[in-house]
């Protein structure tokens, strides 16, 4: 198991794989009665000290694919970029998404009706300087009936690649293995994953634009706190009800 788990793995197998790359964790802190105040009933505001926060997570998803089954070309790789805050139930902490923009219509109308998670279509880009590993990423959400959202930025890493402690605010913002959904009644599903422990760097970037947070009236302005992730295997668990 991996040591960064607090509870064991589920009994069942796993559903879905899929590798993570490219990943920046941009986190802003954010006042945890405004983050409760969205969260549905039965789901508590995560804290580290006393202060609650939000991350946008531009990445790369590939490798997507049910347990057994080859990766199709034109739906296992494709841009995600979503926007998150730390819940805990059941002594379980997770994560909880306010959106999921994707660049693949079919893998947004799968995992809205499977999963119950808010994902909406984007038009997304990605280009990589091999140089310095510096990624250029921009998301312009599509979706209809949606609020617009743009997200647009140069990232790189910066330093050596540690893995953060237990006790940590990296830890705490980072080790999280389960994810928290609702249907529309607000019954709340737990989603197991797996996958090793983050390696992390320190990271830097330019901001051109990021409007993710304006729906729900999130303050995006200040400096945010940032890592870059290497790329990272992961299992995914059909989400349970709690």
């Amino acid at each position: 198991m991996n040591d960064d788990r607090t509870w064991p793995l589920p009994s069942s197998p796993w559903i879905m794989r899929m590798q993570w790359s490219e990943l920046l964790f941009a986190h802003w802190p954010i006042d945890a009665d405004l983050i409760a105040s969205k969260l549905p009933a039965g789901l508590e505001v995560d804290t580290f000290g006393g202060q609650a926060w939000v991350g946008v997570v531009p990445f790369q998803m590939s490798d997507v694919a049910p347990r057994g089954c080859p990766a199709v070309p034109w739906l296992s790789r494709f841009l995600e970029l979503n926007v998150r805050t730390y819940v805990i139930k059941d002594g379980k902490p997770g994560v909880w998404f306010y959106s999921l923009d994707a660049a693949n219509p079919v893998a947004v109308r799968i995992a809205r009706k499977t999963f119950n998670l808010p994902y909406m279509d984007a038009n997304m880009s990605i280009a990589t300087k091999a140089s310095n590993g510096e990624i250029t990423y921009r998301s312009d959400r599509t979706h209809r009936r949606e609020p617009a959202a743009i997200f647009d930025a140069t990232y790189r890493p910066l330093g050596d690649v540690f893995h953060a402690e237990p006790g940590t605010l990296e830890h705490w913002l980072t080790a999280r293995y389960c994810l928290y959904s609702a249907n529309k009644r607000d019954a709340i599903y737990r989603g197991e994953i797996f996958h090793p422990p983050w390696q992390l760097r320190n990271a830097s970037w330019q901001l051109r634009q990021n409007t993710m947070g304006n729906a729900t009236n999130f303050d995006f302005q200040a400096e945010p706190h940032l890592l870059f992730a290497a790329p990272v295997d992961v299992q995914a668990w059909r989400p349970t009800r709690c």
